[in-house]
């Protein structure tokens, strides 16, 4: 039978009691009268008559001994005995409130959380599980977000093919080349859905390959510039690059950054529909910063804290209709984050934004 930690404790303390009491009791049992005897002889060497009462003195002395031994041995094993049931009690108590903590929280209930303890290494046991606790919540809850986004996103396209599907299967609607081309459209739609929630699932967990080298990024910059404006249409907004032509080498990976820059410049043609977009980098201490401009529809200050989360678009500007999935600045972040690098944003409604990252130099 395997004994539990109280008795553990107390047996322990009985232990180290009965060891000091035997020790007390064999070494007085052995040394007290020989002393005793000595200290006897020392009397009669300085002229003291002691013998004919030197065994009464010796009897005597054994019997006082043996008393206050008795009552020593019956007062310390019950002093010690209680102060050792107490200590032990109180240590299981708060061990039982662990226990039943862990048991709530492994039930479900996210909200357990230890109380705080006057013993040193039980409170530092307690602060680390709350901290694991704190983390465990805020993973299961951006969990069940990430499942609401996502089942959220996903009905919006599966409704309109389910939709257009019925309507050809019924034959209330011609299959023409633009039904299929729309329900082209949403199945692309699904498919960029599906791959960013993937290429974002592998940033978060660490998963996705980074290949860090020094690297000049002008003729990246160069090449989205010219890409992006022949997307943009005749009246639209006037992209322009404002870089060195000389610009040092940073320390990134050029596909990753390039994804990054992609997002970033995409996002400000999504967004702005007349005016300027503005590509511009410049040197900072030890970092390479990267900046989009733009003067498009800007973002509120009450939104603007919320750009980098998964599935954020603000409600009167970032429609699902306009393309995007809302991932593709919380995968900018973990991207730039990844190079060792860092994202911000500055933006005022209805003025434009600017979108910065910063890499390190090589």
């Amino acid at each position: 039978m395997k004994m539990g930690l109280r008795l553990r404790l107390l047996f322990s303390h009985l232990v180290v009691m009965i060891v000091g009491l035997t020790s007390f009791i064999i070494i007085s049992k052995i040394f007290s009268p020989r002393f005793f005897v000595l200290r006897l002889e020392r009397l009669e060497n300085q002229g003291f008559d002691l013998i004919d009462v030197r065994t009464e003195l010796v009897a005597g002395f054994e019997r006082v001994w043996q008393v206050s031994t008795f009552w020593s041995v019956m007062v310390g094993t019950t002093a010690s005995g209680g102060l050792s049931y107490w200590v032990s009690r109180r240590i299981m108590q708060q061990m039982i409130e662990l226990e039943q903590v862990t048991q709530r929280f492994a039930a479900g209930d996210m909200n357990a959380r230890v109380p705080i303890s006057d013993i040193p290494e039980l409170n530092r046991l307690g602060v680390n599980f709350n901290l694991m606790a704190a983390s465990v919540s805020g993973v299961e809850a951006r969990r069940r977000d990430l499942i609401g986004d996502m089942t959220h996103e996903l009905r919006t396209p599966l409704t309109v093919l389910r939709g257009y599907l019925e309507e050809l299967a019924a034959g209330e609607i011609a299959p023409t080349p633009e039904i299929y081309g729309k329900l082209a459209k949403e199945t692309k739609r699904l498919e960029r859905l599906v791959n960013d929630l993937q290429e974002l699932s592998k940033a978060e967990a660490g998963y996705l390959p980074i290949n860090i080298q020094s690297v000049n990024l002008y003729p990246l910059l160069e090449s989205l510039v010219e890409r992006f404006a022949e997307q943009i249409v005749e009246d639209g907004p006037v992209l322009q690059l404002d870089v060195p032509l000389s610009i040092p080498n940073v320390l990134a990976d050029i596909d990753r950054t390039e994804q990054v820059l992609v997002n970033l410049l995409g996002n400000a043609v999504r967004y702005t529909s007349k005016g300027t977009i503005t590509l511009r980098v410049w040197v900072t201490g030890l970092m390479l910063w990267i900046a989009v401009n733009d003067t498009g529809i800007g973002i509120s200050s009450a939104d603007i804290l919320h750009v980098f989360e998964r599935f954020w678009r603000a409600d009167e500007s970032r429609n699902r209709n306009s393309g995007g999935t809302g991932i593709g600045l919380a995968i900018s972040k973990r991207l730039v984050e990844l190079q060792n690098g860092q994202i911000q944003v500055e933006s005022q409604l209805g003025l434009g934004s600017e979108f910065r990252f910063c890499l390190p130099l090589a």
